[in-house]
């Protein structure tokens, strides 16, 4: 019965960490789209140059 239940809660642990991974790949796809799109429709700055769209 033990090991059933050890086997059990691997494949649950596996599953769940294969999950989330899977979710943090979607996450960063999205913040890479979002960074790409940043560069595209950034402001101009005074004088013509095209200025930083975030303030680091």
């Amino acid at each position: 019965m033990v090991p059933l239940i050890v086997v059990l809660l691997l494949a649950l642990l596996l599953f769940g960490a294969g999950f989330a991974l899977k979710a943090l790949w979607i996450v960063a796809v999205i913040v890479l789209a979002v960074w790409l799109l940043g560069f595209l429709v950034r402001p101009a700055a005074s004088g013509g140059k095209r200025g930083r769209w975030y303030r680091w």
